[in-house]
Order: structure tokens, then C-alpha cells, then sequence
């Protein structure tokens, strides 16, 4: 039998994002698998004089504005503690089975700790592959999505935002509270989300769930305020667990298009799992060993693959693919490294890695600023990675080129560029596939 789930929400003045959040879980849940809690940060705008009103809500009306991870504790402290608890931002608007789906999902594997939903933002890859103009659509198309079976429903994640986020009962006796050392907010979930893993369970992305999020229409309204929060809390994160909250976004992302099929990967610099989780999804049955010479964020990869500290201690060999990411911008003699590591692959294995296109018109304007700030970094156009994987014996060569939106300023070089026969100017990064004979 399924346990309800304390649906916990923290408001702070935006009462009709709130009233649209509410009426979403009104008719779109079961209202005999759920209790609402709103814990009001000291709203001046007719929030606590409406939740009054309402018959359907436990509440508790903060004399000041606690933050978000204070006020989550606080609606956590309200809740039924037979309950699971589901956090879930008042910018949210919820859709058709989303919360059924949701407990599906976390109930499916005792292992499985946390669940979280895709929305219309792709942080964190949780963005769904539609768009829409205006409610009824979204409410149309999440409906279609929401009701998929496929085993691409369920996707392992190293952190889940917490917009939708829940966690299962006994994980959340576990962990006790979320850590107020973030307040007022931000970077709480990626902290909540390691301390999940630590206890050794799995953090799931429903694919089968999309809801519709504002996102962060309070905090974000006040940007120099909103990054000076941000800071102190990477601050604060790093303080705590010895490496960057950056280290969520480490995934090898512009590789991904690249990978069709492997059995058998071996990752360079791992990080904290981001990659190989990503490979599961996209890969069947796919084993990965993971190499990361930071020994902090080689005690989170380890928690999801066989993870060492240096390429010598891998023991296995015939790899069919091997995930270098930027790792020859890092050594001192490519060819070395690159002889070094192929010994690990079987023949007709791949290599895969990533380099910042030293011609396009970013790292133009950067040297032409004397603004390039890694000087330390091997410098490469797509011709010198070719060059050299052809020399080493490798073949069947393949490029991907990456863009980004540029500046007024590199509009502008690249205007005065225009009269010359350059290439590839608006290529930031490659990504680049060779094969072994």
C-alpha cells in the first residue's frame, strides 16, 4: 500500500503564482494521497489572509522571512510522519498523473531515495523536449507525456532540483533536515541531494512527470542580491564538502552526440558520476569505470561506479570506448598521453574527447583583451586533434561543433573578420570520435 505524501510548499508574497500552484493540485491529485502544507515567510501581500481562508490546508504563518531551507523544515516538522515529503516551489503548476507517477517511482526500488519531475527549464537536463504558449497546451502536452511507459521512464541523477523533489519517508527520518547554513535558499537541494547518495540510495528523474515552472520568481527579481546569495552559498557548499558546486555541471555534454554504442567505457576525470549516469540512460546495459584524481569528488563517484585515482591502477583492459573530455588541453605531451591510453582500448574502440576551438571568435576576443586566462591550457584547432589521432594510427575520424550566443563585442570582431577566408570562427567547442585499428 502506497504511503501519502506531505506536500510542503514555502510562500513569499506572489499569492496568484501561489493560487495557480494550488488549484493545479487540486484537480490534477487524488485528494485522498496528499495533505498541503504552506509555510508563509511573512508575505505582506494578502497571502496569509487568503490561506485562512482555506479549508484544505495546514499552514503556519512565519513572523519573518525564515528562507527557504528553514521554512522547508519547518513544513517538514507539520507533516504527518508516516508521510513522504514532496517539496514543490509556489511558481509550479502541476499536470496529470504527475504525483501518481511520482510515487510509483520512488516506490519501485527501495533503493530509489528521491524523485524528481522534467519542466520547461533543462538545468540539471531536466528539460522536456516540447514548448508550448500557454497553459492549456502545456496542460495538453504533459498530459501526452505523463502517461508514457517506456524504460526510458526512470533516469539516475546525481542531484535532482528542488522545485519537485520527493523523498521517500525513512530517507527523510534519515537525513533529519535540510541544511540552513544555505539561506535564504539555493544550493540546498545539490547539498541535500550528495547526503541522499551518502546513505547510500538512488536519486531518480521521472521522465513520465513534466510540471510547469516560473522559476525563482523571488529571488531572481533582485539579480545583484540573487548572486551575491549564490556565492556565499558556493562558498559554504565547498566549505562543506571540499569541492565545487560547479562539479554538477562536469558532465561531458558536448561528447554525448557522438556516443551511439559501448559495453565497456572508461571515463577520464569522472568528477562526481554526472557522465556515467548519463551514459546508463542513453547506453543499455553500459559499464563504466571511472578515473578521478580528486579524491573528494572521487568518494561521491564512487558511490555509482568503480572509480579510481590515476589511469595506472585501471586493470582492465579493451575498453570499447574511452571518455577523454578536455584531458589534452591538460598534458604536457599529447602523444605521449594519447599512446598511454589506447593500450586500454580494443582495436576498433573509440576515443572520444572535447578541446575549446582556440580559432573561434570567443578566444579572439579574449587574446585580442589579453583576457585569456588559461595560460596553462595546450591550445588546439580541429586540424591539430586530426593531425595528431591520424599519426597515432587512428581513423575514421568525426567532429562536432558547438556554438554559444555571442557578444555585441565578438559581433563585432567578427565583422572585421568577414574579409578574411577564416573558418569555423563561431565554433567554441568541438567535440571530436576516432577509432583504433
Amino acid at each position: 500500500m502506497k504511503r501519502n505524501v506531505s506536500i510542503i510548499i514555502l510562500t513569499y508574497n506572489q499569492l496568484e503564482c501561489t493560487k495557480a500552484c494550488i488549484e493545479s493540485i487540486r484537480q490534477y491529485t487524488n485528494p485522498n494521497c496528499y495533505e498541503l502544507i504552506i509555510v508563509d515567510n511573512a508575505s505582506t501581500d494578502g497571502t496569509s489572509a487568503w490561506l485562512k481562508d482555506q479549508k484544505d490546508i495546514i499552514y503556519q504563518l512565519n513572523s519573518k522571512n525564515e528562507g527557504f531551507p528553514k521554512g522547508c523544515n519547518i513544513g517538514i516538522s507539520l507533516a504527518n510522519p508516516e508521510n513522504h515529503i514532496l517539496l514543490l516551489n509556489n511558481d509550479t503548476i502541476v499536470t496529470t498523473n504527475w504525483l501518481e507517477n511520482l510515487q510509483n517511482a520512488l516506490e519501485s526500488d527501495e533503493k530509489i531515495g528521491a524523485v524528481g519531475a522534467m519542466s520547461n527549464h533543462n538545468d540539471n537536463r531536466q528539460g522536456a523536449p516540447f514548448t508550448y504558449t500557454s497553459v492549456e497546451e502545456m496542460q495538453k502536452l504533459a498530459k501526452q507525456n505523463n502517461i508514457k511507459t517506456n524504460e526510458k521512464e526512470l533516469e539516475d541523477k546525481v542531484f535532482l532540483i528542488g522545485f519537485c523533489l520527493l523523498i521517500k519517508n525513512e530517507v527523510m527520518h534519515q537525513i533529519g533536515t535540510l541544511d540552513e547554513g544555505y539561506s535564504p535558499g539555493y544550493i540546498e537541494d545539490n547539498d541535500l541531494s550528495l547526503r541522499i547518495l551518502k546513505l547510500g540510495y538512488r536519486l531518480v528523474l521521472c521522465h513520465n512527470v513534466f510540471i510547469h515552472h516560473e522559476l525563482g520568481t523571488s529571488f531572481r527579481k533582485d539579480w545583484t542580491k540573487f548572486y551575491r546569495i549564490l556565492n556565499k552559498n558556493r562558498k559554504y557548499f565547498y566549505q562543506k564538502w571540499k569541492f565545487s558546486a560547479f562539479a554538477f555541471d562536469e558532465g561531458k555534454n558536448y561528447s554525448m552526440p557522438l556516443i551511439t554504442d559501448a559495453k565497456k567505457v572508461l571515463e577520464i576525470s569522472s568528477g562526481i558520476g554526472v557522465t556515467a549516469l548519463m551514459l546508463r540512460y542513453q547506453l543499455k546495459d553500459v559499464n563504466v569505470v571511472g578515473v578521478e584524481k580528486d579524491a573528494n569528488k572521487r568518494k561521491i563517484c564512487e558511490l555509482l561506479i568503480p572509480t579510481v585515482s590515476k589511469l595506472d591502477d585501471v586493470k582492465e583492459m579493451d575498453f570499447d570506448l574511452i571518455l577523454i573530455g578536455d584531458a589534452l588541453e591538460n598534458v604536457k605531451n599529447p602523444k605521449r598521453y594519447l599512446k598511454k591510453i589506447s593500450k586500454k582500448l580494443k582495436s576498433g574502440g573509440k576515443i572520444i574527447g572535447e578541446i575549446q576551438n582556440v580559432a573561434s571568435i570567443t578566444s579572439l576576443r579574449h587574446f585580442l583583451n589579453d583576457t585569456w586566462y588559461d595560460s596553462k591550457k595546450r591550445l588546439y584547432t580541429i586540424s591539430d586533434i586530426w593531425n595528431l589521432f591520424l599519426s597515432e594510427g587512428f581513423y575514421d575520424g568525426k567532429y562536432f561543433g558547438w556554438c554559444k550566443q555571442r557578444t555585441e563585442e565578438e559581433n563585432q570582431i567578427l565583422e572585421q573578420f568577414q574579409k578574411y577566408p577564416f573558418r569555423n570562427l563561431e565554433i567554441t567547442t568541438y567535440a571530436f570520435s576516432f577509432t583504433k585499428k
